[in-house]
C-alpha cells in the first residue's frame, strides 16, 4: 500500500476533501433543516425573522474563519515540518482569541441587537421575533466561534474526519430537538423561533464533548491535554503570526459580511416576502458555495503542508489539481441546483408568489459561483505562503467597488432581480484581477516558511 505521500495528488485532495464537504454539507443542512422546521411549522413571517438575523452572526464567524484560515496556514507548515510542540502553541493562541471575540459578541448581541436590525431595516411584523432570536444567537456565541475555530485548525493537521463525526453529533441534536421545542414534546417548553437556538447551544455541547473524548482517545497533537491546556493564553508572538496572515483574510470575510449587511438592507426595502426569499436562496446558495471554499481550503492546507516540507515544486500541481475539482465538483452542484430549484425552494417557502419570486433569483446568480470557487483557489493557493493583503485587497475592492454600486444601479432600474445580477459581476471581476496578480506577480515571489 503506498503512502499518502506517493498516492496521486487527486487522490490527496479527494481524501482530506470527501470529509470537509460533507462537514459542510452538514452545517448547510443544519441552517436548511432549522429553516424548514421554522417555515413550515411557524410560517414564513417566522422564517423572515431569522433571516434578517444571518448576516449579523455571519459577521462573526466570518471574523474567526478568517483567524482559522491564518492559524491553519501556520499549523500547516509546523506540521509539514514536523514541529509538534509549535503545532500546541500555535491551537492554544488562536482559540483563546476566538474565546475572547465570542463573549465581545455574546455582550453586544444583549445591548444592541434590537438597534442593530432596526438599522439593517427589519420588517416591522417580524421585528421583535427578530430581537428574540437575536439575543439568544449572541449568547451562544462564544461556545459557537470556538467550536467552528477547533475543527478549523484540526484540518491543519490533516485531521478533517473529527470535525465530520462532531458535527454528526451536532446536526443530529438539532434534527431532534428543534422540532421538539417548538412542539412542547415530553413537555418540553414551546420555544417558538428560538427553538432552533437553544438546539443549536445543545448541539455544540454534545460536539465540543464528543471532539474531546475523540481527539485523546486517538493520542492526536490536538487532543486537550496539559500541554494544550497550557497553551490557552493570548501569546502576543504567536498571535502576531496569526495576525499577519488571518487579520486580512478576517478583513475580507467581515467585509464580505458587511456588504450582505447592505444586500439584506437593500431586499428588505422590497417587504417580508422579498426577505424570506432572500434567506431561502442563502440557504442553497450554501450547499454550492461552501463545498468550492472547501476546495480553495484544501488548496491551501496541502500548499502550507509542502512548503513546510521544502517541497516548494508542488505548489503548481496543487493549484492545477484544485481548479480541475472546483470544475467538476462546483459545476456539478450547480447544474444540480437549477434542475432541483423549484423542489428545492419550496421546503422552505410555502407562500406560492414568493417561492416563484426566489427561484427566479437564484436563477440569476447560480452559475457564478463556478467562478467563485476559481478565485477561491488561487487565492488559497498564495496565502499558503502568507500572501494576503493584495488578494484581500482585490476583493474588498470587488465588493464596494462592483457589487454594491451594481447592486444599487441595477435594483434602481430592474428592481429586486437586480440585486443578484452583481453576483456573477463581482465574481468574474474577482477571477479576472485574482488571477493576474498570480501570473505576474505571486509566481515571481520567493517562498519561504513563516515558522
Amino acid at each position: 500500500m503506498r503512502s499518502p505521500s506517493q498516492r496521486p495528488l487527486w487522490q490527496i485532495y479527494l481524501i482530506f476533501l470527501a470529509p470537509m464537504v460533507l462537514s459542510n454539507f452538514l452545517q448547510s443542512f443544519s441552517g436548511t433543516l432549522n429553516g424548514i422546521y421554522i417555515g413550515q411549522m411557524l410560517g414564513t413571517q417566522a422564517l423572515a425573522a431569522v433571516s434578517g438575523m444571518f448576516p449579523i452572526v455571519f459577521f462573526f464567524i466570518a471574523l474567526v474563519i478568517g483567524l482559522g484560515a491564518g492559524a491553519s496556514v501556520l499549523i500547516g507548515q509546523a506540521w509539514g515540518a514536523s514541529e509538534t510542540t509549535m503545532v500546541k502553541k500555535i491551537t492554544g493562541a488562536t482559540l483563546t482569541l476566538g474565546l475572547v471575540i465570542g463573549l465581545i459578541a455574546a455582550v453586544l448581541g444583549g445591548l444592541f441587537a434590537r438597534p442593530a436590525l432596526q438599522g439593517l431595516g427589519t420588517p416591522p411584523d417580524v421585528l421583535d421575533d427578530a430581537v428574540a432570536y437575536a439575543r439568544i444567537m449572541m449568547l451562544i456565541m462564544p461556545l459557537l466561534l470556538v467550536f467552528i475555530l477547533f475543527t478549523q485548525l484540526l484540518r491543519g493537521v490533516s485531521d478533517t474526519v473529527s470535525p465530520l463525526l462532531a458535527l454528526m453529533v451536532s446536526t443530529a441534536v438539532g434534527l431532534l430537538l428543534t422540532p421538539a421545542l417548538i412542539l412542547g414534546w415530553a413537555g418540553l417548553p414551546r420555544m417558538g423561533i428560538q427553538s432552533a437556538a437553544y438546539a443549536g447551544l445543545a448541539g455544540n455541547v454534545l460536539a465540543m464533548l464528543f471532539l474531546g473524548l475523540r481527539l485523546r482517545h486517538k493520542n492526536s497533537v490536538m487532543a486537550p491535554d496539559r500541554e494544550l491546556w497550557a497553551a490557552l493564553r493570548l501569546d502576543r508572538a504567536i498571535l502576531g503570526k496569526v495576525l499577519r496572515i488571518g487579520l486580512p483574510t478576517g478583513v475580507q470575510m467581515v467585509v464580505l459580511s458587511l456588504s450582505e449587511l447592505v444586500i439584506l438592507a437593500l431586499v428588505n426595502s422590497h417587504g417580508s416576502q422579498a426577505t424570506a426569499a432572500y434567506g431561502a436562496v442563502t440557504q442553497i446558495v450554501n450547499y454550492v458555495q461552501f463545498p468550492a471554499l472547501s476546495i480553495a481550503i484544501t488548496a491551501s492546507i496541502l500548499g502550507a503542508q509542502a512548503i513546510g516540507a521544502g517541497k516548494l515544486e508542488r505548489i503548481g500541481p496543487i493549484l492545477r489539481t484544485g481548479l480541475t475539482i472546483n470544475l467538476w465538483l462546483t459545476g456539478a452542484l450547480v447544474l444540480l441546483g437549477y434542475v432541483l430549484s423549484h423542489w428545492l425552494l419550496g421546503l422552505f417557502i410555502t407562500d406560492a408568489e414568493a417561492r416563484v419570486r426566489a427561484e427566479h433569483l437564484l436563477h440569476i446568480m447560480l452559475w457564478s459561483l463556478l467562478f467563485f470557487g476559481f478565485q477561491a483557489v488561487v487565492g488559497g493557493i498564495m496565502r499558503a505562503s502568507g500572501v494576503v493583503l493584495v488578494p484581500m485587497g482585490i476583493t474588498i475592492f470587488c465588493v464596494l467597488g462592483v457589487e454594491l454600486p451594481v447592486a444599487y444601479l441595477l435594483d434602481a432600474h430592474y428592481g429586486l432581480q437586480g440585486v443578484w445580477m452583481a453576483f456573477p459581476i463581482t465574481y468574474l471581476t474577482m477571477l479576472a484581477l485574482q488571477t493576474a496578480y498570480y501570473r505576474l506577480v505571486w509566481r515571481h515571489k520567493q517562498i519561504q516558511r513563516l515558522i
